[in-house]
């Protein structure tokens, strides 16, 4: 009994991790989109990026692959997602941070931590590579020159 309820755990754990969950978001513009359906483009390589604007290597991460963003999209079908965990009380900062950024991502607004939650993210920055609705990578942390390891990874994808 013990080894089925395990299994029965495991496979649970196992899927919510393999799968992007079906959850709505608000995009810095305004609009609700859905994770589950507005990021499934079939093949393409779908690059979260989880980060807040109080976290220097969650924004020395996404500075790393803004300046490679137009190269990555030239030798592959990538698009890269900031989601912003910072909560109702930091949300605010969000976008006049964004303004001197000039990145050209699609910003969404985790605000309520649910897909924080949902996959279970403890830390940030923490990137996950959706792949045909599938997480098919997943990296916590940064340092210097990662950005180049997650391109490596995206290739070999």
């Amino acid at each position: 009994m013990k080894k089925i309820i395990f299994f029965f755990f495991l496979s649970i754990f196992g899927y919510s991790q393999n799968q992007m969950p079906n959850i709505e978001l608000n995009a810095i513009s305004g609009e609700s989109v859905n994770l589950s359906t507005d990021f499934n483009e079939v093949d393409k390589l779908y690059v979260f990026s989880f980060w807040a604007t109080w976290c220097a290597p969650c924004i020395n991460e996404l500075e790393a692959m803004h300046k490679k963003y137009d190269t990555w999209k030239e030798s592959l079908n990538v698009e890269i997602i900031a989601v912003s965990i910072d909560d109702s009380r930091t949300q605010k900062r969000v976008k006049p941070f964004l303004k001197g950024k000039g990145w050209t991502y699609n910003v969404l607004l985790d605000s309520n931590q649910e897909l924080k939650r949902a996959l279970s993210i403890v830390n940030v920055p923490y990137t996950i590579v959706v792949k045909n609705s599938k997480i098919v990578f997943v990296s916590n942390g940064y340092s210097q020159g990662a950005e180049e390891e997650l391109y490596i990874k995206l290739k070999e994808l």
